[in-house]
């Protein structure tokens, strides 16, 4: 077959074999309404953010997949350390913005593409700016900001408005190991239905932190949690504040000097005070490939892509051979993004509620770190405003029974991390032997 008119004259040859994709219909489009022409317009014009710490393999495969108008969002700079798999920064950007550097270095590299960098959180935007994107695309290093991201994108939703669904593709790594999934807004699992699958960190005793470290990451958590508490060298930590992970590195390296510990750096206290995932370049570069993939097939609509019909969760594994799979990830009906149940609690009436409020950090499940919880008809207990906190703390020592929840009542669970959200759960009293 003759390939002079599959894709747009105006068109460099660079794109020659992509358009043999996307221009053509397949055994997946509707022969009578699909227009080659339009698809290629559509995903020039498409904008597409991106964010995290897949950056610089998704702005590569983005750029060349035919996407033109790319955002993306990373608030960090370049450090030394980084140039063993980031490869779009070299020695000279270190100390400059991810996003800026990766932005211009494709934008050279790639005629006609246009990215916009943002030197910020993704928190730092509201949902009228993430209301302009067709797609998002989060290469995310923590867990934190990927239930956020996909906390606003099911808020958005708008079911009268078609624009407001946003499909989100999230991928990511921890050491060989790696993931990619696609999440309709509403219609399919959330990454908070998917919590449990990301089990929190195991936390450490205060006994070992406070007298008996033993490795750099206790040395670490012994300045976030005692020190920083102790100290209050600033109002409130900011883990992305880069002058409140140097406060906690210098605290936790004395602590090491003082224990004889080697290891800890200013990219290991980051990892722990952020709980960052480690990351291996040929991991970020399969994943990033995954991802892109999901992009490119939802926006042509070349080849059914995770989610539809069912299998919406992509599982990589690289530590012995080269393996993968896909299921479905079930959609919850008591998911507190998503659904609308109550998520069952299994709790002890004789706890206190300092009990049930540390319980959430450990949770799989909850994992919320500073949460202020509401019963039906009172606040038991609150983390802000300080007046109200202190109001309140007088509940953290009394019993459940003492404060009159009983077996079966619904409470509410509000942590600032996740603002939009308000997590509700059914307790279910243990019964006593």
């Amino acid at each position: 077959m003759a390939s002079a008119d599959v894709h747009p004259a105006s068109e460099p040859a660079r794109w020659k074999y992509l358009n043999r994709v996307r221009t053509r219909a397949g055994p997946f489009t509707d022969p009578d309404s699909f227009s080659g022409e339009a698809v290629a317009s559509a995903m020039e014009t498409m904008k597409i953010l991106g964010a995290g710490g897949l950056g610089c393999e998704l702005l590569k495969n983005l750029a060349l997949s035919g996407f033109k108008d790319i955002h993306v969002i990373d608030m960090d700079t370049i450090d030394i350390s980084n140039l063993n798999r980031q490869f779009l920064f070299r020695q000279s950007d270190v100390g400059s913005f991810k996003a800026e550097v990766a932005a211009k270095f494709v934008e050279k590299r790639v005629k006609g593409v246009k990215i916009t960098p943002h030197n910020c959180k993704i928190q730092d935007f509201d949902e009228d700016f993430y209301m302009q994107f067709q797609l998002v695309v989060c290469g995310l290093d923590s867990i934190e900001a990927r239930r956020w991201i996909n906390a606003t994108l099911v808020n958005m939703v708008n079911e009268d408005v078609e624009d407001s669904y946003k499909p989100l593709i999230d991928g990511g790594t921890e050491g060989f190991k790696g993931q990619a999934r696609v999440i309709l807004p509403t219609v399919t699992s959330c990454i908070e239905c998917q919590l449990d699958m990301h089990a929190p960190r195991a936390a450490v005793p205060l006994c070992t932190l406070a007298s008996i470290p033993r490795q750099p990451e206790h040395c670490i958590e012994w300045a976030h949690v005692i020190a920083w508490d102790q100290e209050k060298p600033f109002p409130s930590l900011d883990k992305d504040d880069p002058e409140h992970i140097t406060w906690l590195y210098q605290k936790a390296l004395l602590r090491a000097h003082e224990f004889n510990i080697p290891g800890v750096t200013y990219s290991l206290t980051q990892g722990v005070v952020k709980n960052i995932i480690p990351a291996i370049a040929a991991t970020n570069s399969v994943i990033a490939a995954a991802c892109c993939n999901e992009a490119f097939k939802i926006a042509s609509n070349c080849a059914p892509f995770l989610g539809y019909p069912d299998n919406n969760y992509m599982m990589y594994s690289g530590n012995d051979s080269i393996y993968t799979y896909t299921f479905k990830h079930e959609k919850k009906d008591d998911c507190p993004v998503c659904g609308n149940l109550a998520r069952k609690l299994d709790v002890d009436p004789t706890w206190t509620l300092r009990e049930l409020v540390d319980s959430f950090a450990v949770r799989p499940e909850a994992q919320l770190i500073k949460p202020s919880i509401r019963a039906q008809f009172k606040t038991l207990y609150m983390q802000s405003p300080a007046s109200l906190e202190e109001q309140t703390r007088p509940n953290l020592d009394k019993t459940l029974t003492e404060l009159g929840l009983t077996d079966g009542e619904e409470i509410g669970v509000t942590d600032p991390a996740f603002a939009t959200v308000s997590f509700k759960f059914k307790l279910k009293f243990k019964q006593s032997d």
